[in-house]
């Protein structure tokens, strides 16, 4: 039987070296945590805070998320994909989530403001509706992903192939509809 964890808040706790506890964490609030190359598995976070904690290349593997919200975080590399994609919902604010992968995953309505996502990962994804405001998105893998009204009218520096992906009534804004005309080499000024 997992422990159950309610409302408690940890503050500049180091996971990289002593692993938390493996449990079901409710309405919690993790700040300035390290969680770098952390083992989190078969963790439950249902309706958590992770703000201003590094959690690069760490494992996820089983570990489910509801209603959780990283603000200010660094997930560098992290393999969304091993989650447990039962009720998986998650946002992102201000993060950088540079090389993570949400491969395969069901991701609608997801938001994500303000953050760095160089070379993420969206590959057959399920990511309709969902909402990349003042998001870099260099060189991020878009093929066949599912972005119907998905919302790219704030992003920035993205490239996605029409052709390979679902684009039905996503949005875009008038000064970034290049990132839907790289690959024909078009010179747009």
């Amino acid at each position: 039987m997992t422990d159950l964890v309610l409302d408690t808040t940890f503050k500049g706790e180091n996971y990289s070296i002593t692993r938390l506890p493996k449990a079901e964490y409710e309405n919690c609030i993790f700040e300035n945590c390290n969680f770098s190359k952390a083992n989190l598995s078969n963790s439950t976070f249902s309706e958590c805070e992770f703000i201003d904690c590094d959690i690069s290349n760490a494992t996820l593997a089983e570990v489910t998320l509801k209603e959780t919200l990283f603000k200010d975080c660094k997930l560098l590399g992290v393999n969304f994909q091993y989650c447990n994609t039962f009720i998986l919902s998650f946002s992102f604010e201000n993060c950088n989530l540079d090389f993570a992968s949400f491969y395969s995953l069901k991701i609608r309505k997801t938001r994500f403001t303000n953050c760095k996502m160089s070379q993420v990962d969206f590959t057959n994804s399920e990511a309709s509706e969902a909402i990349f405001d003042q998001c870099d998105l260099s060189a991020a893998i878009f093929s066949n992903t599912n972005l119907q009204k998905a919302d790219f009218s704030s992003a920035l520096n993205f490239s996605t192939d029409p052709e390979a992906n679902v684009l039905k009534n996503a949005m875009f804004s008038k000064d970034n509809l290049a990132g839907l005309l790289t690959k024909y080499r078009i010179s747009i000024h």
